[in-house]
């Protein structure tokens, strides 16, 4: 993998750092580390960049459609609530950000992307102890984003939306149907529809901090176990619930229905983790996933190493 000098000189400095819960809590006063669910605290490493140094966005501007101009393949993230105006929120800025706390149709909503496994999820930032905003830890577990609450400073798992790590230990975040698909397609179907602006920060937005990342044989900061079934670490997975289907799978269907739910897959999506433009990555395709009713579903399009580090015990759909 190769970075840009500024990711880099973090990683160079601090990305192997392994501790103990003791440690942690000199940078995390505020944590409650006697409340956790983590067994092996070596699985948590630093990134890199500190609390904070991936500043999440808040309330972000929107921009219409027309006014916005985005590669034709670029990614995004979509989200369409109900009698809401649809919404695109760039990969070109999650990269930089990784957490945008935004509100859609009176509902408050986490819309987050972890590049190192490729996880792009929608959360619902409403439970019982109340409306959370989330930030970014600067920690890893399975070179997944370690996000934080700003209410408690409870630590919680992107890729599994549960809190891992302080006062609301075993909470978990309602997921959203929301998905990744190109700039192109998203105007196409939603020419009235909004599109997040370009934030107010000092960053190299379009451009790819992880070149090639896709293509590498073995994750960054990550020591567990490989995928089963010869499959590549890094190739990609559509994880729905606990199941997972290969997404070279579902490419060659074109459309597949089972187990009570039907994907499509379309060619025009780029790869966020590839070329040195976001927009101008190797082909991956727009998957979208839906039941039996055709309504969208809550899923992930992830690297395969790490469905299986958080779902171990899943089923692999693999059509044989």
């Amino acid at each position: 993998m190769r970075l840009i000098p500024t990711i880099a000189a973090f990683c160079t400095a601090t990305s192997m750092a392994v501790a103990s819960p003791e440690f942690w809590s000199f940078e995390w006063p505020n944590t409650d580390f006697e409340n956790t669910s983590v067994e092996r605290w070596v699985e948590i490493m630093s990134g890199g960049p500190p609390k904070d140094g991936i500043p999440a966005l808040d309330d972000p501007d929107f921009v219409a459609v027309a006014d916005k101009d985005l590669l034709p393949r670029e990614p995004v993230i979509t989200l369409e609530i109900e009698g809401e105006t649809p919404r695109a929120y760039p990969i070109r800025y999650l990269t930089w950000h990784e957490i945008v706390n935004d509100e859609v149709g009176g509902i408050p909503v986490a819309v987050t992307f972890c590049p190192l496994c490729n996880s792009g999820i929608t959360f619902d930032r409403r439970v019982a102890q109340g409306t959370l905003s989330f930030g970014v830890s600067g920690k890893l577990r399975n070179s997944d984003m370690i996000m934080y609450d700003r209410e408690t400073e409870s630590w919680w798992q992107q890729a599994i939306g549960e809190a891992i790590v302080g006062d609301l230990t075993g909470t978990e975040l309602d997921t959203l149907p929301s998905w990744m698909e190109s700039w192109a397609a998203f105007a196409a179907r939603n020419p009235d529809g909004l599109v997040m602006a370009t934030p107010g920060f000092n960053r190299q937005y379009g451009a790819n901090p992880y070149v090639r990342y896709d293509s590498s044989n073995r994750p960054f900061l990550y020591s567990g176990e490989m995928p089963p079934h010869d499959i590549p670490a890094l190739a990609r997975v559509v994880r729905v619930g606990d199941a997972a289907w290969p997404l070279t799978r579902l490419s060659e269907a074109g459309e597949l229905t089972e187990a009570g739910v039907t994907f499509t897959w379309e060619e025009g999506q780029a790869s966020a983790l590839d070329d040195a433009r976001i927009g101008a990555g190797k082909e991956v395709g727009n998957v979208r996933v839906r039941d039996a009713d055709g309504n969208d579903l809550p899923h992930d399009v992830m690297f395969a190493f790490a469905y299986h580090a958080f779902w171990p015990d899943g089923d692999w759909m693999l059509g044989n």
